[in-house]
């Protein structure tokens, strides 16, 4: 029996370890072939480490194009991703306390309209929001990608939050009461540095959505100059003017860089969040 467990183990890691494989493969091409000349990525596609290497592709890259640099587009998308990311946070928490901890007509209602624009698609409101955005004149500015997060659209992060919170025990809520505070400073001192798992899961995923966003770039960003990376990357390379793929590769090696670096530094908080929000929900 011993030996039978062995082998199963065996076999699944072995499994596991080619099904990984195959998923990051494109990954870990994409990565390799930014680094070899422009003329031989083509010919060897179909090879993964290359023979000769090169960071010519990263320097012609981080020119850009139409006299802005990739640094534009990086600061660009940096300003838009920690802006909305800053409001989703705040929003999503409010209302996440108000639902969970506090009593008022039509909560329940609120609480299904919340939790119902999770089941809307993006591309179902695209139309309207884009017709109400241009009576509004932003249209060619940051608003529509920035101000909406600001009051909680998100119902996902107020769900993953207000499930954090009702695993926080209320007698601490009622604590605070008889000493004095107010709702507020409950929130404030007692419930947000509480939930700080849920608000670093939070921030992880709407930064990197984000920072991913190309339809809303598509819509709303009508100047060169600011133009996100994911907007960048594709007018970077458009087949109607000509495309250098190994600046390409390069360069969309590198816009995969930020979200890596902030998955791998909290990884333990992103864990910690969804996993204490699915065992307190």
């Amino acid at each position: 029996m011993a030996k039978k467990k062995n082998i199963g183990t065996v076999v699944y890691h072995v499994l596991v370890t080619i099904g990984a494989f195959i998923m990051v493969y494109p990954l870990l091409w994409m990565i390799l072939s930014s680094f070899k000349p422009t003329n031989t990525i083509l010919p060897t596609a179909t090879q993964l480490i290359p023979t000769t290497w090169t960071l010519d592709n990263y320097t012609t890259g981080w020119k850009g194009f139409m006299g802005y640099s990739f640094a534009t587009f990086f600061k660009n998308s940096f300003f838009i991703s920690i802006v909305s990311t800053f409001g989703t946070l705040i929003s999503s928490a409010f209302v996440a306390y108000s639902l969970q901890r506090l009593q008022f007509r039509m909560k329940r209602i609120l609480f299904v309209l919340v939790l119902s624009t999770m089941m809307l698609p993006p591309q179902i409101l695209m139309i309207p929001q884009y017709m109400w955005f241009r009576r509004l004149g932003w249209v060619g500015t940051y608003f529509p990608m920035i101000l909406p997060y600001f009051f909680a659209i998100q119902g996902f992060f107020v769900y993953l939050i207000m499930n954090f919170i009702g695993g926080v025990p209320k007698e601490l809520d009622e604590a605070a009461k008889i000493d004095g505070c107010s709702y507020y400073g409950i929130f404030f001192r007692i419930i947000l540095p509480l939930i700080t798992p849920a608000l670093v899961t939070s921030a992880i995923f709407s930064f990197i959505w984000r920072w991913d966003d190309y339809l809303s770039a598509l819509l709303y960003v009508t100047k060169p100059e600011m133009r996100p990376i994911s907007l960048a990357l594709k007018l970077f390379n458009d087949p109607s003017s000509g495309s250098d793929i190994g600046a390409t590769l390069a360069m969309s090696t590198l816009s995969i860089v930020p979200a890596t670096i902030i998955f791998l530094f909290f990884q333990k908080s992103l864990v910690e969040g969804i996993a204490s929000s699915g065992i307190k929900g």
